[in-house]
């Protein structure tokens, strides 16, 4: 027998409906592009998503069309969601971090036929638009005043020319049908497209705006420093007027300075990003002997948070929630907070726990197992390839490329490798193509990498494997120091004597002036691994 219940199709539009209705005394703040501060609200970002899909409606878009974004985030960014959701096409997020010929082929790809862009990127546009192969139509985010004058292969609007028409209506669609489209960053391969539903973001929203995880009500005021091309945005444009949030949006200024000035003035009570922004901010709170007023939380995924981090945060009264995900769990997997009985141990041990990638949130199943696919146990200490399944979860790539991470069960192999314990608590100890295999042994780098942050002269790690004729590899420590300090490798080793194995001590330490990142702000292993292929070990 049924269930008598009403059939409300999940679509992503209905978010904004309910913010606009229910929470019109929430803000909308950005920091644009031009350089001033705007201020808005959520009724009024519905309106200007309803003529933006009456404009795509008129311009002959339809169903299932890409139209990709090449933004920041600003209040424009989230229009543009909603009006091209709401259209029945799908937004399909650039990343301007990356080359252009990475950006020309993702859009390629992706085979979007418009492209809205942030006029600051105009010149990576001019670079990467004669390469486009289906782009027909331009839209600069901004006004007529300040539209480029540039030339581009396709005709150039600007935004608020293009919404300039009556209102449209939210289009008829099924919650299956895609809405938004990431692809991932690529750093083994081609980069690959995930394609998020109206269903998939709807629930992702419903589960990670659980406590523990983005955790936001009606009373936060919440800053994303993730930008809404990374990982679907962590969900945030939904999750907040879900709630409703107020959202301050930071724009393209990201360092700590411009970032203090907006928490304050704006009073933040939450934000999100990943470790390389909060590293700016901290040391510039430190440089300038500065506080928070105002935050209370902060969310911090897209790579392992060392535990002077937490600590740093933890020391001013701020809470921290250490995320994991990735794209292709749109993104939100597992988050780390404190429950019952961790609450009963000295703070220390809260902080050991914190340190982990945290337990999986309701709608995320979770397992390790070996190379043939048997699970192991969850003891804390087996470790093996991390795998996941969950209504938010991708059952493959877009246009049908590297199924082999995907089982016939369902499950999805995130390239992880990972233990979990009796408590729930997953623990990342390596990307398998990272983990340095020393005598037939696994040594974790991202553990010695966080040792290493907590030394008080180093800014930044990262722990590689470099050949070694006895043991295969063994691990080199590559240390960006803080400013007007120089540790050396006995230093440095000292630090980590006694915190782990010995014979996980790096056989070497270099000192570099900076570490390289991926787009997406991640340690480029790979880059490292090309750049110490030739180095030899003297220890």
């Amino acid at each position: 027998m049924r269930g008598l219940m009403q059939d409300w199709p999940m679509r992503v539009h209905r978010f904004i409906d309910h913010a606009a209705l229910y929470h019109r005394g929430a803000r909308i703040v950005s920091r644009t592009v031009e350089g001033g501060i705007h201020h808005t609200n959520y009724a009024e970002i519905r309106t200007r998503a309803l003529k933006l899909t009456g404009a795509l409606s008129r311009r002959g878009v339809k169903a299932g069309d890409r139209i990709a974004t090449l933004a920041w985030n600003t209040h424009r960014h989230v229009e543009a969601w909603y009006g091209i959701a709401g259209a029945g096409a799908i937004y399909h997020t650039l990343n301007p971090r990356l080359f252009p010929n990475q950006i020309a082929w993702i859009t390629n790809h992706g085979g979007a036929k418009m492209l809205m862009f942030d006029t600051c990127f105009m010149p990576i546009l001019e670079q990467v638009a004669p390469l486009l192969k289906h782009v027909e139509t331009y839209v600069a985010l901004c006004d007529a005043a300040h539209l480029p004058k540039v030339k581009l292969p396709g005709k150039l609007i600007a935004y608020e020319d293009l919404i300039a028409g009556k209102e449209g209506r939210w289009a008829e669609m099924h919650e299956n049908d895609a809405c938004g489209l990431c692809y991932t960053s690529g750093t083994t391969g081609d980069p690959k497209g995930v394609l998020y539903s109206h269903r998939s973001n709807t629930l992702h929203a419903l589960l990670a705006g659980q406590t523990p995880g983005l955790g936001m009500g009606a009373s936060d005021v919440h800053l994303p420093v993730v930008p809404m091309f990374h990982a679907n945005g962590w969900g945030i444009p939904f999750i907040a007027p879900m709630a409703g949030a107020s959202l301050i949006m930071p724009g393209p200024k990201l360092d700590g300075a411009s970032l203090y000035e907006l928490m304050e003035s704006e009073r933040v009570t939450a934000t999100a990003g990943v470790p390389t922004v909060w590293l700016g901010l901290l040391q510039y709170l430190e440089a300038n002997k500065l506080e928070f007023h105002y935050l209370k939380r902060v969310v911090i995924g897209g790579a392992a948070v060392p535990r002077a981090m937490i600590e740093a945060f933890e020391d001013r009264g701020i809470a921290v929630t250490h995320a994991w995900g990735m794209t292709e769990m749109s993104p939100s997997g597992s988050m780390s907070a404190i429950k019952p009985p961790l609450d009963e141990l000295p703070r220390p041990r809260q902080i050991d726990a914190l340190c982990k990638q945290g337990y999986p949130l309701f709608g995320v199943e979770m397992k390790i197992t070996d190379d043939k696919g048997r699970e192991r146990a969850r003891d804390g200490n087996s470790v093996g390839r991390l795998k996941v399944k969950g209504p938010a979860v991708a059952r493959g790539y877009y246009r049908s490329v590297g199924g082999d991470a995907f089982d016939r069960e369902g499950w999805f192999d995130t390239g992880d490798v990972a233990s979990l314990d009796a408590e729930g608590f997953m623990r990342i100890t390596d990307r398998s193509k990272d983990v340095i295999k020393s005598g037939g042994e696994w040594i974790s780098t991202i553990e010695i990498e966080n040792l290493a942050v907590g030394h008080p002269d180093v800014a930044e790690a990262a722990a590689i494997g470099v050949p070694h004729p006895k043991w295969g590899e063994r691990p080199l420590l590559i240390v960006v120091a803080k400013p007007g300090t120089k540790p050396t490798q006995d230093a440095l080793l000292v630090h980590l004597q006694g915190k782990i194995a010995k014979w996980w001590l790096p056989d070497a330490v270099v000192l570099v002036d900076e570490i390289p990142h991926t787009a997406a702000g991640k340690i480029l292993k790979t880059q490292l691994r090309r750049q110490f292929a030739d180095f030899r070990l003297d220890r």
